[in-house]
């Protein structure tokens, strides 16, 4: 989440309708947790971006109201759908007060560290079950040694989180299907993956993005180069006609 005065959020000459909330205390582990929750964020703000009504953030508190914020959770990742106040409002406010917004997110991640991890999937998954959170998940990329499973994921049934079915493939990746996202995630190789079933393809992340148009570039240069020989080609032929 960015910091942003308060003066500075919402339509001009008119007051903010979200409380700025203040930057949360940074994990002791982000070094080793920030690969893994910028690469996420990144993925599937660009997956959203065409949606005026998804916003996709982190790193923010998450509250039912502003005077929470001293025992507020703040995950690692998460996104909210259908809304009516504009994403923009709500990354310029720093965090997620549900009361303010008007609905809850509907998905949650948190990125497993040693410091953190044993609370992602006790006291948090409560927090978020009790926020009414549609879906909570937890990604390991140790495979386990700071949460309860590499990969897990529970959706809200009444006002109580039940299990998402987990499978492991003979490839070693692990898989579940978010429903509130409508991908399936995969750890994968210590990395968690986004898949998308409707095209039959990862969602791309920005290395892979950047390795396809620097192909591309080349491709087309050597086309150029090509052609460029064979105009020379051509020239030398008839000049000697």
């Amino acid at each position: 989440m960015t910091t942003k005065p308060a003066s500075q959020i919402g339509a001009e000459g008119q007051p903010p309708r979200l409380t700025w909330l203040p930057d949360p205390p940074v994990s002791p582990d982000m070094i080793e947790q920030f690969p893994y929750i910028s690469r996420a964020y990144v993925i599937l703000e660009d997956h959203f971006s065409s949606r005026p009504d998804v916003f996709v953030g982190g790193e923010g508190y998450l509250c039912y109201s502003p005077s929470e914020i001293p025992n507020a959770p703040k995950p690692d990742c998460m996104v909210a759908t259908g809304l009516e106040i504009p994403p923009a409002e709500i990354t310029e406010s720093n965090g997620y007060a549900i009361s303010e917004i008007g609905k809850p997110p509907d998905f949650v991640l948190e990125v497993a560290s040693k410091s953190t991890g044993r609370r992602d999937y006790t006291d948090k998954r409560d927090i978020y079950a009790g926020y009414g959170v549609a879906e909570s998940w937890r990604f390991d990329h140790t495979g386990g040694r700071y949460h309860d499973a590499a990969l897990a994921g529970d959706r809200l049934v009444g006002d109580a989180y039940e299990p998402i079915e987990v499978t492991s493939g003979t490839d070693g990746v692990i898989r579940g299907y978010s429903a509130a996202l409508g991908l399936e995630l995969h750890w994968d190789d210590e990395r968690l993956r986004f898949w998308d079933p409707d095209t039959g393809e990862y969602l791309p992340e920005l290395t892979e993005v950047k390795a396809q148009r620097d192909a591309a570039i080349a491709q087309r240069d050597a086309v150029v180069e090509r052609v460029r020989q064979l105009e020379e080609e051509l020239a030398r032929r008839q000049s000697g006609e």
